[in-house]
């Protein structure tokens, strides 16, 4: 069975209601208020079974300019839209913003209803065909069908049954999506079913049982009945007018413009890059950072528009801009939104997300990304996939968030992502967890380490290279250590780099010592191995040997023949093998050892041994209690 959404469009008293009333036996009005002063307010709901078996769910919107965030909540999610125009007063102001709304949201079909035929002579009634004709020229309805109908008498009902059924069969059959949605526009609570919400399900397939997550709020709960035009169903797809009894939640926890979705399967921000467009009609140019209502789904939010590349955009013109919110939103891309004034309130624009989860862009930033964002707009999917992971720059990103900001299938996503790998647009680092880096800052990345390490060489020339850990913290622009292990494994692999004890160096680099430089070196590890445990405190081997004794102990050290006791106070590393060899045979034997008896071991004064005995501790070889030692673990 084929469904579809209608949505009506009009200026208020034009007979959108009466209309759904004659077509369906439905009246929409539901409101006390409603009733007693004749106009639609909240939006209504009806259904109508073509005789091929399609089933069309018609929302009705009220027409009242007070009332138009109701009208743009409605106009969500429908397919089709019936632009209604009443005989007696034709083409009216909210019949033109309702029908900038409906382009805006990117509706591309519809039937022009006029209504109230039996009110007016053919004289007026061919004044109102032309009048009408002429509206539509240029917009989506251009070469739609013009029926003429009466709600009292029923003429052309049958007609419009007739080109309704028509349009239906020629919509192609729209892209369901990978994820269930229904933007929340009503909520209540029916006694023995609980909490209950209604909306129009634009994407994806809830099941009864299934588990929804409520954005932004990021509430979990769980589908207890679902029912489509008061029928209950065990399930329900996109196109769908749909109510969900829900557990697990109170309705205090839920609003309107709330969207009910697959478990964990959004995102909220106060952020989106968008595609906008400033319609021609607007009263008066647009300035970047001015507040305005923002409309997607069944939400208004106040938030400010950010152009990217300019400071002020005319009527007719469009631009790249950025949505700051001051209230969370979720969404994906390619969802259509609507902008209307701050005060006075009007439709001014709207257009495409494109980036759901945005960051805030200075202007300098803003420009150098324009191009990818102009492809995450038109390009193809490819291209798209690509922009997105360029726009990460240095951060990466996952395969699971590219799905989510792609808003394609996860098998396109497999092949694109396979497709740019092997076009070496991109890099990835960890295939685990399937993390990607666009190639261009990859290579960017591997010549700042290539360069941060020649500056070491340079800075330390008697030193065998950088220690790993010390060379990631210079390479400040590189976040995740996932990505920096896997440049270095790669540097390794194409023989560019050499990591040796934890120090990295070029592969062509060597410290060479001048003649003189190895001897002053050889003689003083030789000072250091034959010394023992009772080695000279460092200054006494620079008063022989002078600066060159500070660049000797830095190459000794470097290269592991020293090691560090404390500030002045080095040995050489085989004799702390066979200290570390004494004290461990010492307490494996005893249990534990004071002070006294390390002296025996070692034939140290207190000058030695103290300092001896904190490096054991410090790195872990003994414990201290007391006035004892033992061996640690």
């Amino acid at each position: 069975m084929k469904r579809i959404i209608l949505g009506t469009a009009g200026h208020i008293d034009h007979g959108k209601t009466s209309f759904v009333k004659a077509l369906t036996g439905i009246d929409t009005d539901r409101l006390k208020e409603e009733k007693e002063r004749g106009i639609t307010i909240e939006l209504g709901f009806a259904h109508l079974m073509l005789p091929d078996g399609s089933l069309v769910g018609i929302v009705d919107v009220p027409g009242h300019e007070r009332f138009v965030k109701n009208m743009v909540a409605g106009a969500s999610g429908i397919d089709l839209v019936a632009l209604i125009i009443a005989a007696d007063e034709g083409v009216m102001p909210q019949t033109r913003e309702h029908l900038e709304i409906c382009q805006l949201l990117g509706i591309r079909h519809g039937i022009v209803v006029i209504t109230k035929i039996d009110m007016v002579d053919e004289e007026w009634l061919e004044l109102v065909r032309e009048d009408t004709r002429d509206y539509i020229k240029g917009t989506f309805l251009s070469d739609a069908p013009i029926v003429e109908v009466s709600s009292v008498t029923g003429k052309g009902l049958d007609n419009f049954i007739h080109e309704l059924s028509r349009l239906v069969q020629m919509l192609s059959k729209k892209d369901a999506g990978h994820v269930f949605r229904l933007p929340v526009d009503r909520v209540f609570t029916v006694k023995g079913f609980g909490t209950v919400v209604t909306g129009t399900t634009i994407s994806g397939m809830i099941k009864v049982g299934d588990e929804v997550t409520i954005y932004p709020a990021g509430i979990n709960c769980k589908v207890r009945t679902i029912q489509v035009h008061n029928q209950s169903v065990l399930e329900v797809g996109s196109s769908t007018r749909t109510a969900l009894s829900l557990q697990g939640i109170d309705k205090s926890e839920i609003k309107r413009g709330y969207v009910v979705a697959s478990r964990d399967k959004l995102f909220s921000t106060y952020m989106l890059d968008v595609s906008f467009e400033l319609l021609s009609s607007a009263p008066k140019k647009l300035k970047s950072r001015e507040k305005v209502r923002f409309h997607v789904g069944t939400s208004e939010i106040m938030a400010s528009i950010v152009f990217l590349d300019r400071d002020e955009l005319m009527p007719g013109d469009s631009c790249y801009a950025q949505i700051r919110l001051e209230e969370p939103v979720s969404v994906l891309k390619g969802d259509r939104y609507v902008v209307r004034s701050y005060s006075p309130i009007r439709t001014i624009g709207g257009g495409e997300i494109l980036h759901p989860l945005a960051k805030k862009k200075k202007k300098r930033l803003a420009e150098k990304l324009l191009p990818r964002l102009k492809l995450i707009h038109k390009g193809s999917p490819e291209d798209m996939v690509e922009s997105l992971v360029f726009i990460e720059e240095y951060e990466g990103i996952s395969s699971s968030r590219l799905l989510f900001l792609s808003n394609i299938r996860d098998k396109e996503l497999k092949g694109i992502i396979d497709a740019l790998k092997s076009r070496k647009k991109i890099v990835e680092y960890d295939p685990e967890q399937e993390l990607y880096i666009h190639a261009h800052f990859f290579g960017h990345i591997r010549d700042m380490v290539l360069q941060l390490i020649r500056d070491y060489h340079k800075e330390y020339p008697f030193r065998p290279g950088i220690p790993k850990e010390e060379l990631r913290s210079k390479a400040r622009l590189i976040k995740d250590v996932r990505l920096f292990n896997y440049l270095i494994e790669q540097l390794i692999k194409e023989d560019v780099i050499v990591s040796e004890t934890d120090n990295i160096r070029l592969k062509e680099y060597r410290a060479r010592l001048t003649t003189e430089q190895k001897r002053v070196r050889d003689e003083i590890e030789r000072i250091y191995k034959e010394s023992g445990f009772q080695p000279p405190f460092f200054k006494e081997i620079k008063e022989k040997y002078d600066q060159v004794a500070d660049q000797m102990l830095e190459y000794l050290l470097s290269e592991g023949s020293l090691v560090k006791i404390r500030d002045d106070f080095y040995l050489h590393k085989d004799v702390l093998k066979d200290l570390l060899t004494k004290v461990r045979m010492f307490l494996e034997k005893h249990g534990e050892m004071s002070v006294k008896h390390f002296k025996e071991i070692t034939d140290t004064s207190r000058k030695y041994s103290i300092p001896l005995l904190e490096y054991l501790d410090k790195t872990q070889v003994t414990v201290r209690v007391g006035d004892i030692r033992k061996l640690r673990g």
